[in-house]
């Protein structure tokens, strides 16, 4: 998420010396944390631009399906906001790019697409088991689903999304225009029962929801909500109590999710929080796991500015995230260790944690200009796999959303320019200290 209010003045500059990211599309963004160790992307996808004449096109969120038949042929899936869901080859070329829906009536918002995950082994009944693309569409408030088929390589991705499906949390239709809808998204499956599940949270609140994925005997797919959980929205510290400022009537959301599939337990990314884990059927109570630097710090939301204006900071906070807490995504490494990736949006860099080790922080890196493409700063989605990928990324790979691409050629840098990074997952866990 790009947020739209900033911490004023007392929150510019933090302890650390970082200095906070407020930059618009019509300015360069200011630099990140330049202290940690660099990374390269070997690939980039297209530029996408939030505007009419990009099609209202957003780079959000990745995830990675892997090919168990044809690893170099794994693609990269890329939400596009209202451009929809995009396919990509390795080298960052576009395979395939699947529409978002239109709006239902005039006064309706249309589709939205933000996070996306992937669910293996899905039976239909046509006897097969697929893989399929779950998508959070904002916009409408649904759950969407699209099957994998490697063997068609210009078209990949079905949509088999039943046409019934209900909303995710609004209970009419007139609330989803509000746009407190479903957001971020992370999948899983039972080991013991089987079923599969679909985790989401929703738009300006502290909301999680399980729904369990059904497939219709039509073969499409559908779901029904099975529970929610609402994380805090106030804290208590040694001062006392604190709330994340917010704009009026809006809770302190959640986006980022990942599911570690051995322990059943979700790591979530409240975004002015931190980090927080939870068994995945959302039956226990949540553990947080990191703080953002931000934490503690008290702020009042400003109506004629639009900003929360900041005070002191009275050193409550973590030492390793910036607000706003984005992405996350659980990878193995080589050692057999587990370890899970945050992107820390508000100073451009990842902080990665050995869930195999108590969660230990481990190091940070950041993706940086190179000979291949530009770096990538103010992150939303990312994902990981340590899976060979061919000889394109024979080492794993991570991808990483990047919020400030480099303008296209021809274009003035005026209009909001996103993609995605490709880097070497072996760069990525070298720069952040895992040996």
């Amino acid at each position: 998420m790009h947020r739209r209010t900033r911490l004023a003045a007392g929150l510019a500059v933090l302890a650390t010396g970082l200095t906070a990211a407020t930059a618009t599309a019509s300015t360069p963004p200011l630099p990140g944390n330049h202290s940690v160790a660099p990374v390269y992307a070997k690939a980039e996808t297209r530029a996408l631009f939030d505007d009419d004449a990009g099609g209202n096109s957003n780079a959000d969120d990745p995830a990675i399906w892997y090919n168990s038949a044809r690893p170099g042929s794994s693609l990269v899936l890329g939400t596009a906001k209202e451009g929809g869901l995009d396919v990509y080859r390795l080298d960052g070329s576009l395979v395939q790019s699947l529409p978002a829906p239109a709006a239902p009536g005039t006064d309706s918002a249309p589709g939205r697409f933000n996070n996306v995950d992937v669910l293996t082994g899905v039976r239909f009944p046509d006897g097969k088991r697929s893989d399929v693309a779950v998508v959070t569409d904002r916009g409408r408030d649904r759950i969407r689903f699209y099957r994998i088929d490697g063997s068609r390589p210009g078209t990949p991705l079905t949509d088999v999304t039943d046409t019934a499906v209900p909303r995710a949390f609004a209970a009419t239709e007139a609330e989803v225009d509000d746009q407190y809808t479903a957001y971020g998204t992370a999948v899983w499956r039972d080991q013991d029962s089987g079923r599969s599940y679909v985790l989401a949270s929703r738009r300006h609140a502290p909301d999680l929801a399980l729904f369990e994925v059904r497939v219709t005997g039509s073969g499409t797919v559908t779901y029904k909500k099975v529970r929610t959980l609402t994380l805090p929205s106030t804290f208590r510290t040694p001062g006392g109590t604190w709330s994340p400022c917010q704009d009026p009537g809006d809770g302190p959301q959640i986006e980022g999710l990942a599911v570690d599939a051995d322990e059943e337990e979700v790591y979530i990314g409240q975004e002015d929080v931190g980090v927080w884990k939870v068994d995945a059927d959302l039956d226990d109570e949540p553990e947080l796991v990191d703080r953002t630097r931000q934490f503690g710090i008290p702020a009042v939301y400003d109506p004629e500015t639009d900003e929360c204006v900041a005070g002191s900071d009275p050193g409550y906070g973590g030492e390793h995230i910036t607000a706003d807490t984005e992405g996350v995504t659980l990878v193995r490494g080589p050692s057999g260790h587990q370890y899970l990736i945050v992107s820390s949006q508000g100073d451009y860099t990842y902080s990665v944690y050995d869930t195999s080790d108590d969660d230990e922080w481990t190091g940070s890196f950041r993706v940086a200009p190179g000979a291949v493409a530009d770096g990538s700063e103010e992150t939303d989605g990312i994902a990981a796999t340590g899976r060979a990928l061919g000889t394109a990324f024979p080492n794993g790979l991570f991808v990483a959303q990047d919020g400030y691409n480099a303008p296209a050629s021809g274009d003035d840098g005026d209009r909001t320019d996103t993609n995605y990074k490709l880097v070497d997952l072996s760069d990525v866990l070298r720069a952040a200290g895992v040996r």
